[in-house]
């Protein structure tokens, strides 16, 4: 059993940061990638940045010069940093991942319970 736990969501002004963590937990060897997405309400779920085990990492148009993703392969966490937050940022964000498990297996598509960021004045 792999779970994604989400945490650091919450309320903030338009314009202000804020950190959010998934750490990975249970029986895998090791994190193939793992990444952050969002769904506002009435919206489809969408992909706001990606890591690669190696580190290379994409974004979002959306949030490109705004938010940065990072991962400690020590911990398996990853963290989404998130600057000059916009109303529009409004959203529960994911965590979402693919791994391998200690028996050699691929695990794709894990999910965290989501955590909700709120950017409102």
């Amino acid at each position: 059993q792999v779970q994604l736990v989400e945490s650091g969501g919450g309320l903030v002004q338009p314009g202000g940061s804020l950190r959010l963590s998934c750490a990975a937990s249970g029986r895998f060897a090791r994190i193939n990638y793992i990444s952050w997405y969002r769904q506002a309400p009435g919206k489809q779920r969408e992909l706001v940045a990606a890591i690669a085990r190696t580190g290379s990492a994409n974004y979002a148009d959306s949030v490109k010069g705004r938010f940065t993703i990072s991962r400690d392969n020590a911990d398996s966490t990853v963290y989404l940093q998130m600057n000059s937050l916009k109303p529009e940022d409004t959203a529960v964000y994911y965590c979402n991942a693919g791994v391998t498990l200690t028996t050699g297996l691929l695990r794709d598509g894990l999910w965290g319970q989501g955590t909700q960021v709120t950017v409102s004045s």
